[in-house]
Parts: structure tokens; C-alpha cells; sequence
């Protein structure tokens, strides 16, 4: 009986053991992910990433979407950064039309192993926002624009070139929070380009009316960057959710194994 009562001890404790380490591999594994720092361009805030925050949280990914005033650009970038010190590093910017602009900047933080940029802009260190902007014919959206109290505001008639493939509810509610960025904002530039050292992923936006998809193509392959296309407006985040979500996961595995191999600390 002492016999038995032992090997069923026993058996209890290598159970008990297996349970134990099981959140501790489950935190393991969640360490090693990347976070995910979300940056949103102008008209716009962070709730632009809301069809992708859920679903990446349930995946285990650290997820922060940086809030910032489109005041100036350097002030954006500090905002990134201070996003950054609110989850554990490695991490990936994700940025969306001037958000790329400011994780150009952003990234070169240490902390920053890769970006992704969303019909972004992705200006070089003797470009601004505009002057990039300015090598390609202007797009329908800036036809749609009111200059009020030193901000950009864009007219609700233009909301269909910004995010034409949404329906009109959503288009109405983009539209009803759409924060209007300071006049002078594209005509200002900050240090850093990011994506001469980082690890880089494109969405090119095929029928983007507001960023042109000839500038998209041409930074994509100027950063040498994983490109992606896709048939959609300036805001494929809403429109085709689980496309961008996949570009960020392959990313994020990328970025993971990286990690692991020691390449990226």
C-alpha cells in the first residue's frame, strides 16, 4: 500500500509541475513577442486601429495606440516614443499615412526593431511631408480641404476619397472624428530615418485617393521594403482589416525570429 500511496505521489507532483510551468511557457511565449505600437496620420486618431487592436491582443501581443496633437512633428515623434516606455521592447511601429513620417523618426530608438507602414508617407532626411508629397500629381482628397483657425479640416464631401470602400455610416463616423492637423505640419521635418537601418514592410493602397499609390510604390522600393498591394482607399485598416493583419503578423514573426537568433536585443 505504501508502494502505491508513492507512485500516486508521485505521479501528483509531475502534474502538479507540468501546471506550474504551463503559464510560466505561456508567459514565455508572450515575452518573446514583439509589441505593437500603432501611429496614426492626420484625420484621424488612434480608434483608426480598432478593427486590429482586438485581434492581436487575443494573440498576445502587447498593443498601444500612440495620441498625439498633429501640432508638430517632433512633439509626434515624442509621443511615439513615450508610447514606446509603456510596453516591453522589441517592438514594431506600425505606421498609417503621416504616421510614417513620424516612425520614420521614431524608429531609430533602440527600442524599435521594424516598421510597417500603411499608405504611408516616408520621407528621406532631405525630405519633409510635402516636399514628398510634391514629386507626385496632388490626389482628390486635398481638392476637399478648409483651412480654419490654422488646422486642416477635411470638407465632409471628401470623406469619400479618404475612405470611399467603407460604407456611408462609416464614412460618417471617420469623418465625425477626424482630427485636423496643424497648417504647417507637412512643411516641418525632424532627424532620423528609420528605415535605412530597420526592418521594413509596405501596404501600397492601389486606389488611395489621398496618398498617391505611385508615391507609395516608390518609397516601398526606395526602403527596400516586404511590399504588399491591395484594391483599396487611404484606409485599408477599416476597409480590409484582416489583410493588414496578416502583413503585421508576418512581420511580427520576422521580427520574433530575430529575436531569438540574437540579431535584434
Amino acid at each position: 500500500m505504501t508502494k502505491v500511496f508513492t507512485i500516486i505521489l508521485a505521479a501528483w507532483a509531475m502534474t502538479a509541475a507540468a501546471y506550474a510551468d504551463a503559464p510560466n511557457e505561456a508567459a514565455a511565449a508572450r515575452q518573446n513577442k514583439p509589441s505593437i505600437v500603432f501611429v496614426h496620420g492626420i484625420w484621424a486618431d488612434g480608434s483608426c486601429f480598432s478593427k486590429l487592436i482586438p485581434a492581436l491582443q487575443a494573440e498576445g501581443y502587447e498593443v498601444i495606440a500612440a495620441q498625439y496633437g498633429l501640432d508638430k512633428v517632433s512633439s509626434d515623434v515624442a509621443a511615439v516614443k513615450s508610447a514606446l516606455g509603456q510596453v516591453h521592447g522589441p517592438a514594431i511601429l506600425v505606421g498609417h499615412s503621416y504616421g510614417g513620417t513620424v516612425i520614420t523618426a521614431a524608429g531609430v530608438d533602440p527600442r524599435v526593431a521594424g516598421l510597417v507602414y500603411i499608405a504611408a508617407l516616408a520621407p528621406d532626411s532631405d525630405e519633409t511631408s510635402q516636399s514628398l508629397q510634391s514629386k507626385f500629381p496632388k490626389t482628390d482628397a486635398f481638392g476637399h480641404i478648409a483651412i480654419a483657425d490654422g488646422r486642416i479640416f477635411l470638407k465632409p464631401d471628401g470623406i469619400v476619397d479618404f475612405a470611399g470602400d467603407l460604407s456611408a455610416p462609416e464614412q460618417k463616423l471617420v469623418w465625425a472624428t477626424a482630427a485636423p492637423p496643424a497648417a504647417d505640419l507637412f512643411n516641418q521635418k525632424v532627424d532620423g530615418t528609420a528605415w535605412r537601418t530597420k526592418p521594413t514592410w509596405y501596404i501600397v493602397a492601389n486606389n488611395d485617393r489621398s496618398v498617391n499609390p505611385e508615391l507609395e510604390r516608390f518609397v516601398a522600393k526606395r526602403m527596400g521594403a516586404v511590399t504588399y498591394q491591395i484594391n483599396s482607399s487611404h484606409v485599408p485598416m477599416l476597409s480590409h482589416p484582416d489583410f493588414v493583419l496578416g502583413v503585421i503578423r508576418a512581420a511580427a514573426k520576422r521580427i520574433q525570429e530575430m529575436s531569438e537568433l540574437g540579431q535584434i536585443r
